[in-house]
């Protein structure tokens, strides 16, 4: 129902600079307020079934009964309102229920300031400063607690299938433990669906190390519902590989690359880095499974002498280091980097940057979990060169492939 103009102009006309409309006092908080009350009351007259004063709420068994006060927060910072009552407390008003305190939208604010890595004291600092709204930090650690359920939800809804590749990566938090504070490894998978879609399946803070956690990982992916995967892209932490061949027999893993140099290039003084990348780069952009081993034998007569490890490395996890090259040069990148969740990582170390330690695992998960909905968001399109590396697997994997 459109608003008569002629009523706006009324209300205007006494009116002349923004901040005597909407500033703090101004017209459209004045307004807001009437609005509310006059609604309340409305709502308040048809619960008891008679009008003020009138004769039928003689007897009736309930009355008016005067006003509380409360104060809404919102966009226009602080409101103060006057509720009507009823005498036998029956009645809880639907435009601004019993208990409700801010606006709708308002949770939601704060749920994105704390997605973002603000702190608590910052995001009580932001509210104030734009929207000039005091919040405590009880409040915030309230409407970002109840996270904590959704996650639980997130973290055991069923799972697709068939995820053609799987990313398995961890970052480093820090955590509280008593009077110490604890790294600790929270653990990430994404998968990528048959539309080619980047999807995170779950989040894992560490208990305990090795084999056995990897294999809990795997198995309960499987137990939400994911019955195969054709390539697992892994950082290469001892006893992942192992573990999901566990559970997922047929599944290729492949070790990430850009794990793989980070981790050569730790043995490398910065003046030859860059000489030493270059040379771990013509091993992994060959042609062909043999025409890397041959550079790989260049790398080692080279470099033997002065960094051994990096080839005996190489060497010892070749047969999880060359899966891609059956594939086209176009898809490899798909393949064997998890760049899909690096950049990820990336992301999230930015936001924990920002906190230095969290009181408990649970908090980190919930920060990380806020941060995740923001991020995944943007996952509208396929990952690139999709089209090819699917035609790929339709051949390679044809027993494995459902029919599209």
């Amino acid at each position: 129902m459109p608003i008569d103009h002629k009523l706006i102009d009324n209300l205007l006309k006494d009116y002349k600079t923004p901040e005597e409309i909407l500033g703090e006092g101004g017209l459209l908080k004045q307004l807001t307020k009437a609005v509310l009350e006059r609604a309340m009351q409305a709502e308040l007259t048809e619960h008891l079934g008679y009008e003020r004063h009138d004769a039928a709420g003689d007897n009736s068994g309930n009355s008016r009964n005067g006003k509380s006060r409360k104060t809404l927060k919102g966009d226009f910072g602080n409101l103060p309102i006057e509720v009507p009552r009823d005498r036998d407390a029956s009645f809880d008003p639907k435009i601004v229920p019993k208990g409700q305190t801010r606006f709708d939208g308002f949770d939601d604010k704060i749920l994105s300031l704390y997605a973002r890595g603000m702190t608590t004291r910052e995001i009580q600092s932001h509210l104030e400063e734009i929207y000039q709204v005091e919040v405590s930090p009880a409040l915030i650690s309230s409407v970002t607690d109840a996270v904590i359920e959704e996650v639980k939800v997130w973290q055991n809804r069923p799972l697709d299938p068939l995820y053609p590749i799987l990313y398995l990566d961890a970052l480093q938090v820090k955590v509280r433990d008593g009077a110490h504070i604890r790294n600790k490894a929270i653990y990430l998978a994404i998968g990528v669906n048959l539309s080619g879609i980047k999807e995170v399946l779950g989040l894992w803070v560490a208990q305990t190390e090795g084999a056995k956690f990897w294999l809990q990982i795997v198995t309960e992916l499987k137990n939400r519902g994911v019955e195969d995967i054709f390539i697992a892209c892994v950082d290469g932490l001892k006893g992942f590989p192992e573990a999901i061949e566990t559970v997922f027999p047929q599944a290729q893993v492949q070790l990430c690359i850009v794990h793989l140099v980070r981790h050569s290039l730790n043995y490398v003084g910065w003046k030859q880095r860059k000489e030493v990348a270059a040379d771990l780069q013509r091993i992994y952009r060959a042609s062909t499974r043999e025409e890397a081993e041959m550079k790989l034998d260049e790398f080692a007569q080279k470099w033997d002498e002065q960094f051994p490890t990096i080839s005996k490395s190489w060497r010892a996890n070749w047969e999880r280091i060359v899966p891609f090259f059956a594939y086209p040069a176009d898809i490899r990148k798909v393949i064997y980097t998890t760049n899909a969740i690096e950049s990820v990582n990336m992301s999230l170390r930015k936001i924990i940057k920002n906190r230095g330690s969290f009181p408990t695992d649970e908090s980190a998960l919930k920060l990380l979990y806020l941060a995740l909905q923001n991020i995944s968001r943007k996952w509208t399109m396929p990952i690139k060169e999709w089209k090819a590396a699917l035609n790929r697997f339709a051949i390679l994997f044809e027993d494995r492939m459902p029919v599209l």
